[in-house]
């Protein structure tokens, strides 16, 4: 019989070689140096994870305590009209005259919207120019003369401004983890943005649909998680605060097929055309304002904005004061069928719009479109008595709301939130996308893009001609 090999058994007196133990000690350090690193990848994403949910828990805060200043601002304005309309005359030209002045000195670059300008740092690389535009000394001045503007009467939202701010702290927070990666730090903006809207308007899914829709213009699904995230728990935040509210109330509506269809296409027509034209106005506004009344407007900007505030002033008084800020009570009463307000409402308060974008002050376009969407509703809703007027109300408000920001599913979705109804969500849909198309061939380009594309030019202007100045200060600069 042949003999056995040794047996591994340490009974038998056998022992591993001493490469074996070596081999056994490295699998060994190797298997501890796997779960080391690991446990440092796991705390790094959880920490990382932490901060977000910190900055959409800030971002609802925020939100919510500018939408408390808002309601100040507009009881304020309310108190000083009850005691003398008339009033409005001085204060609407002095308050926009002094907001201008606070745009061209202390907060410097908070003027307009803040949608343009969150869209622009989405696609600008130079990351000083975006740690510039969103500063939270920025969002500062955005809710400190967003809520002056709303005293004063100009026609203005704080949905628009909302959006910057929330992209400005979840910047200040991807800052604060020191990412480097541009398309981490770019869904941290969205993510903010995103969050900034949900917040301001209590409408979760429209946020992440307007991320989507507006600000990005395309799908991550890195991004898409992040921004999820972020939206609801500002959300929640908000609905914490504030309770679990709608903007416009429950509308228990419904348009069946048939001839209440007709409205459809009445109100995605009309809001088409206005709301494409009102674009259309606004990008040829912002390319200069032509003739004498531009060079004014450039030299004496402080002034040119006090005459702004005049015509503001006189449009409110000839409305009775329902053109002054975002429209959310008129627009509310028409819904709810409480006020019946003439045509003369909507065709002002798209006037007092105007002037107040021309003007450069901060404030938002999405609640006072809002309020002319319901007005253009509440008129038409007079002409076709076999659709239920709340709901020609709303389809007025979808068509609008779609004519200015061509966003059909932002707008449907933000309609259908806004009045807690989903049974109107296909007549909302239908009706959204007729607008977007008139308004296309009113308004070929996208308003918010433009005007970030605006944006940037005049960005990289000013930044051209600082390098030029520095270098004819110093010609040994290279």
């Amino acid at each position: 019989m042949t003999a056995s090999p040794p047996s591994c058994d340490s009974e038998q007196g056998y022992s591993p070689s001493p490469t074996v133990r070596s081999t056994h000690a490295l699998r060994r350090k190797d298997r501890i140096l796997h779960l080391r690193r690991s446990a440092k990848v796991t705390t790094s994403q959880w920490r990382k994870a932490v901060v977000y949910w910190i900055g959409a828990v800030l971002i609802g805060v925020i939100s919510v305590v500018f939408a408390k200043i808002g309601d100040w601002a507009a009881d304020s304005r309310s108190e000083i009209i009850g005691w003398n309309p008339w009033v409005m005359l001085i204060v609407t030209p002095v308050g926009l005259a002094f907001i201008t002045w606070m745009t061209r000195t202390i907060f410097k670059g908070a003027q307009g919207s803040g949608i343009p300008q969150t869209i622009a740092t989405l696609h600008i690389d130079n990351y000083s120019m975006v740690d510039r535009v969103l500063s939270l000394r920025i969002s500062l001045g955005k809710i400190l003369l967003t809520s002056l503007g709303l005293i004063c009467g100009a026609s203005i939202g704080r949905e628009g401004p909302s959006v910057q701010i929330g992209a400005s702290i979840m910047h200040a927070f991807s800052r604060f983890l020191g990412q480097s990666n541009i398309a981490a730090r770019r869904s941290m903006i969205l993510a903010g943005g995103a969050a900034g809207m949900a917040a301001a308007f209590n409408t979760p899914l429209a946020g992440i649909v307007f991320a989507i829709e507006e600000l990005s213009h395309s799908f991550e699904q890195k991004a898409s998680g992040r921004t999820l995230t972020v939206v609801v728990l500002s959300g929640v935040t908000a609905i914490a605060l504030l309770g679990n509210y709608t903007y416009f109330g429950h509308a228990d509506v419904t348009i069946p097929i048939g001839t209440a269809w007709i409205a459809v296409l009445t109100c995605g027509i009309l809001g088409g055309l206005a709301g494409g034209g009102f674009s259309a106005i606004l990008i040829r506004i912002s390319k200069g304002i032509p003739g004498w009344i531009g060079r004014f407007g450039a030299q004496r900007p402080i002034a040119f904005a006090a005459a702004c505030g005049l015509i503001l002033a006189i449009i409110g008084i000839g409305s009775n004061g329902s053109t002054y800020g975002t429209g959310y009570a008129q627009a509310h009463a028409i819904f709810n069928g409480t006020e019946h307000y003439p045509a003369s409402f909507f065709i002002l308060k798209y006037l007092a719009m105007i002037v107040s974008y021309c003007s450069g002050i901060p404030g938002g376009m999405f609640a006072p479109s809002l309020a002319i969407g319901a007005g253009i509703g509440g008129w038409i809703e007079q002409f076709l008595p076999h659709t239920a007027p709340g709901a020609v109300v709303l389809l007025g408000t979808v068509a609008y709301f779609c004519g200015v920001a061509q966003s059909p599913l932002t707008a449907t979705i933000i309609v259908m939130e806004i009045c807690d109804n989903q049974q109107v969500t296909l007549a909302l849909l239908a009706t959204s996308f007729l607008a977007f198309g008139v308004s296309k061939m009113v308004c070929p380009r996208p308003l918010y893009t433009t005007l970030a594309d605006r944006f940037m030019e005049a960005t990289e202007r000013a930044a051209k001609a600082a390098a030029n100045v520095s270098q004819i200060s110093d010609p040994h600069k290279k």
